[in-house]
């Protein structure tokens, strides 16, 4: 591990403790010990604090890191980032606008998506927490030559065209679909991040209204871990439940545009049952195919 490094000490109840390794800067947990003692250590070792008690040293993973993350803005957090991530598309070497950064939780998760041959442009209208996300970068996820902070109000327009993908974290994302279909290309992604069934709504209705966008899709994730210890085998009682809606679109070429429409026609039936098509028996399927 080196100087600068963002650590985790793991105590022996799980509990994980989000350390910067600083020489002559003391870590102080129940004990302490000197940053410049733990530069060097192989990762995964073990160390006592002053107090007695022997703490885990390890580098943080993603998913170690967002919880901890330092903030005054609610994150985007792991169980959302993936399935962000997934149904954005993203992939290495895109050109990625992110509208509203909070804490930067996702934009470090966009650049290393993107790798070092892609762009993420981040707008974000608050100059706090426009700080804050320069200090995450800079200090977990370390040097960004290929990302650029516009702070700024989006709904104004955004300075780029032809971009790939599009994620927007915002109280009404719905305002900036015109903005947003003019910064993204033709078969471009947008997702949009909504914490309230109220934001879910008007944000699907205002792209079904659009003539921009098509195959509207919506969803939420949910994570339950489980306790395994000896003959216990169960969920833990505590689960991470709802905590936003993700909203996913594609950007229509010119010539595909489509007659806006009202929202309860232009959505499709989600009614239906998903075991509506399935055989209720096996009898009636269709066995001959080899």
């Amino acid at each position: 591990m080196h100087e600068n490094d963002p650590v985790i000490l793991i105590d022996r109840k799980g509990r994980r403790y989000l350390k910067i390794l600083r020489p002559g800067h003391r870590i102080a947990i129940r004990g302490e010990i000197d940053g410049a003692d733990l530069i060097g250590l192989a990762e995964g070792s073990r160390v006592k604090l002053s107090g007695g008690e022997a703490f885990l040293v390890m580098r943080p993973t993603y998913a170690d890191l967002i919880p901890l993350l330092p903030r005054a803005a609610q994150v985007i957090y792991p169980k959302d980032t993936g399935p962000l991530l997934i149904w954005g598309d993203v992939f290495p070497g895109a050109t990625v606008i992110e509208g509203g950064t909070g804490a930067g939780a996702l934009t470090i998760a966009l650049l290393r998506a993107v790798g070092p041959h892609g762009r993420v442009i981040s707008y974000e209208l608050r100059e706090d927490f426009a700080a804050a996300v320069r200090r995450n970068v800079a200090t977990f996820f370390g040097p960004a030559p290929n990302w650029t902070l516009h702070v700024c109000d989006l709904y104004g327009g955004f300075e780029e065209t032809g971009v790939d993908r599009m994620f927007l974290d915002l109280a009404e994302p719905g305002g900036a679909l015109d903005a947003a279909a003019r910064a993204l290309r033709p078969g471009g992604v947008i997702v949009c991040y909504v914490p309230t069934a109220l934001q879910l709504k008007e944000t699907v209705e205002a792209l079904y209204r659009s003539t921009w966008f098509a195959e509207v899709e919506s969803f939420e994730t949910l994570l339950r871990n489980w306790h395994v210890k000896g003959m216990s085998v169960r969920p833990v009682h505590r689960m991470v439940a709802h905590s936003a809606f993700i909203i996913v679109a594609r950007r229509l070429a010119e010539g595909a545009k489509t007659p806006a429409l009202p929202a309860a026609e232009a959505a499709p039936n989600t009614d239906a049952s998903p075991e509506a098509d399935v055989p209720d028996t096996i009898d009636d399927t269709d066995l001959s195919r080899d």
